[in-house]
């Protein structure tokens, strides 16, 4: 293995590039996240950003290399969509019992997520002899920019709702995923995006009326497109590295498009977490010492927004401005 480094296109690269990601259940390297983080218009400038990382010689100047062949995906967006149509809404659903023991019991404006009771799982090398090959699984839509189902992400669970499936890889993504997401209202000026699906059903909790999208990795989530008239966009980070690099590569790629980049930082590790740890009012306390000063009074519900005390904005992390 070799170090981790940052990339000029703000992604923590490490060599080899490539392998396996158990959250989207993809394989491949990173030069198509490359490309859409840096805006890149060929395949050199890709490759020559790569070359600049891994401290190469660049290439001889001449004609462009020819162009790559897309990266088969795990799933086709048909067989996507095949699944999303499978899955029936989420309402009296073990997977509502899951999320209410996640302390997330609004689930108004959530159509883009529906529950499937029997959800084909492929075992890994890393999960039990005959693990049971189906489970109720969470089925969440992945679209573009235009509304089009191009993948779905699978959140498995256990039979009774109480957690996750005891699985290796409980959380699986198919079809086309990059500069796509989970999205959670209509795209509007001021919007929130974040990694993870509960982490985003977590903030809608005091924010339901916030447009949100996720990601559902740091690499992807930092290769959103942005819809158009999009003027502020909140970061709701997970506290680590790939959630700080996410946050660096939006605020870069944010500048040039006019849009605004702010973080939300979580006191724990996510806001999953806090929603848990400390209830519905102590983070909407948190989130609004972090919201700027226009958005407070029609982001967050009213009890949030006039709730008293003194809030104070969390420090910004190393690296971070």
């Amino acid at each position: 293995t070799f170090p981790a480094r940052s990339s000029a296109s703000g992604l923590v690269l490490r060599r080899p590039m490539a392998g396996f990601c158990s959250a989207v259940d993809n394989h491949g390297d990173l030069l198509d996240v490359i490309a859409i983080c840096c805006g890149h218009a060929t395949l050199r400038e890709t490759l020559d950003e790569a070359r600049r990382f891994l401290s190469l010689p660049m290439a001889p100047a001449g004609k462009d290399p020819p162009a790559r062949k897309a990266r088969a995906a795990t799933g086709t967006p048909e067989a996507a969509r095949r699944l999303w149509a499978a899955a029936k809404p989420i309402g009296g659903t073990v997977a509502r019992r899951y999320l209410s023991t996640r302390s997330i019991t609004d689930l108004s404006g959530i159509d883009s997520l529906r529950c499937h009771e029997r959800c084909y799982y492929r075992a890994s090398n890393e999960d039990v002899a005959n693990v049971r090959p189906a489970w109720p699984a969470i089925i969440a839509a992945v679209t573009d920019l235009d509304g089009t189902i191009t993948g779905v992400h699978r959140t498995w669970l256990a039979p009774d709702g109480s957690g996750k499936a005891p699985v290796a890889y409980p959380r699986r993504a198919m079809g086309r995923l990059l500069g796509h997401g989970v999205r959670f209202g209509r795209a509007g000026p001021v919007m929130v995006a974040g990694e993870g699906i509960e982490t985003l059903l977590s903030l809608r909790q005091v924010m339901p009326a916030v447009p949100m999208i996720a990601g559902l990795s740091a690499a992807h989530l930092a290769a959103i497109l942005f819809p158009a008239g999009l003027k502020r966009l909140y970061v709701a980070r997970d506290d680590d590295p790939a959630g700080a690099g996410a946050l660096t590569t939006l605020t870069r790629r944010g500048l040039p498009a006019g849009v605004e980049v702010l973080p939300l930082e979580p006191r724990l590790d996510d806001f999953n977490s806090d929603l848990t740890a400390f209830g519905r009012e102590r983070l909407g306390q948190c989130l609004k010492g972090q919201l700027h000063r226009s958005d407070v009074t029609h982001l967050l519900i009213p009890a949030c927004a006039k709730a008293g005390g003194t809030h104070h904005r969390l420090p910004a992390r190393m690296g971070l401005t």
